[in-house]
């Protein structure tokens, strides 16, 4: 290594954010996905070298970065006259990184500077470009703040065929109000074996409507009290839903398909179900294991296709389709810029053949809960009154808003539930909201 490098690694900050830059390049430039490169054994290489306190602060710049892309990349716009290098990809990356830290995450602006700059020089394409990326930067310092204030976030950072999508589906303020909510760094919900309440207290966290509690992440999950005895499991509100539409499944058999990584066949398995997880995914299966045996639960867990598998009948089958994943943007900001309109065609294929899948292991009389956190009526609504149309020995059984708290305003009037991530308000803004979720209850006849 020679020493204009070495002195790049050894500047305080640097790794975190070449890390951070690696990571949104990889979003950005090869389309791959942001929980890929944060766990797991496709996770950069980087993260594992650096304290806790460092990779939370990678998971912030990027988060902030894929949150306010668009903003940030007005932003930095509007002070280049000939735009961004076409020839070096990363000197946008420093830039980015530069503007979230100065505007949006605060600490001392020519620090960030300084460390943008670094990134620059360590890269052979963007090296050439650290003087431009140096003078945007400080005018960002003195001028970016003003220019900030003057932009319209709810336009700049949800893609525009996303913001058509959802003025079509639920109303031009609503759909405002969802990329809004977007814009924000969520709480962490949890799903309580008992006494929410306790825990609540415990993690300095309330009790939401629904029965989650809610509360702002206190250093790594692993080491929150509670965690390592399986006393909980990081879950959001509104995905902690469907698994509940069943009612009473004590002594029943039940099958989750696509259930990693285990969330809801914790509660399916906490409810006293004779439960059948199956994933086509051998890794995320492997979460799901850990999962159970943390938590002290059981179930049977089968690596398979479930379209291809051949099981039951079970008295209960739940469905957590792959789809868009629209409505969980705000926990996942690299959705928003992965995701194309032409991806709607595969999934709601995929979709309506799971649901099928599904109808053929269900006995007679048993129940299906079909879910998806996705905002697009495509991938919910819509597929499964398709699916009605086509099969009559499936009826739909109506979600009422008094089966259990918190479902107010939370289902529609078909009795479907669909919740959207600019409900549940508060005044602290990181704890408002909840995933964007779809959910129906069916029987088969």
């Amino acid at each position: 290594m020679n020493q204009p490098q070495q002195a790049h690694e050894d500047a305080p900050g640097f790794a975190a954010r070449r890390v951070a830059a690696d990571i949104i390049d990889g979003v950005l430039r090869r389309a791959r996905p942001l929980d890929e490169q944060l766990d797991g054994r496709g996770a950069n290489v980087g993260l594992a070298h650096l304290a806790d306190r460092d990779r939370a602060l990678v998971r912030r710049i990027v988060a902030t970065v894929l949150r306010r892309l668009g903003s940030l990349r007005h932003l930095v716009g509007g002070f280049l006259d000939r735009g961004l290098p076409r020839d070096a990809p990363r000197a946008e990356t420093a830039l980015l990184i530069g503007a979230a830290q100065i505007l949006l995450l605060g600490g001392p602006a020519h620090a960030a500077v300084d460390l943008s700059v670094r990134l620059a020089q360590a890269d052979r394409h963007a090296a050439r470009y650290a003087g431009l990326i140096n003078a945007v930067l400080r005018r960002m310092a003195r001028e970016g703040a003003a220019r900030l204030e003057a932009i319209d976030p709810a336009a700049l950072d949800t893609p525009e065929w996303l913001m058509q999508r959802w003025t079509a589906a639920y109303g031009g303020e609503t759909a405002r109000a969802i990329a809004a909510v977007n814009a924000t760094e969520p709480a962490l919900d949890l799903t309580v074996k008992s006494d929410a309440a306790e825990w609540a207290g415990k993690l300095r966290g309330r009790v939401l409507p629904t029965g989650s509690v809610r509360t702002l992440p206190h250093g790594p999950v692993p080491l929150m009290p509670g965690f390592a005895e399986g006393a909980w499991w990081v879950q959001d509100a509104a995905a902690a839903l469907p698994a509940r539409l069943f009612g009473d499944l004590a002594g029943l058999r039940v099958a989750d398909l696509c259930a990693a990584p285990g969330g809801k066949t914790l509660q399916l398995a906490q409810a006293g179900a004779q439960v059948t997880a199956l994933d086509r995914s051998e890794p995320r299966l492997a979460r799901l294991r850990e999962n159970l045996q943390r938590c002290a639960l059981t179930a049977e867990v089968v690596a398979a296709d479930a379209i291809e598998w051949s099981g039951g009948p079970f008295d209960a089958v739940l469905v957590d389709a792959p789809c868009s994943s629209t409505g969980t943007i705000r926990r996942h900001p690299d959705i928003a810029w992965l995701k194309r309109p032409a991806d709607l065609v595969a999934l709601t294929a995929l979709q309506r053949r799971l649901l099928e899948r599904a109808v053929a292991l269900t006995r007679p009389g048993g129940t299906i809960v079909f879910c998806t956190c996705s905002l697009e009526p495509e991938e919910g609504e819509q597929l499964v009154a398709a699916l009605l149309a086509d099969h009559p020995e499936v009826r739909r059984k109506p979600i009422s808003a008094n089966e259990f708290s918190g479902l107010d305003g939370l289902i529609s009037l078909a009795g479907e539930l669909r919740s959207l991530p600019c409900q549940w308000p508060d005044t602290d803004p990181h704890l408002a909201g909840l995933d964007g979720f779809y959910a129906t209850r069916l029987e088969r006849i």
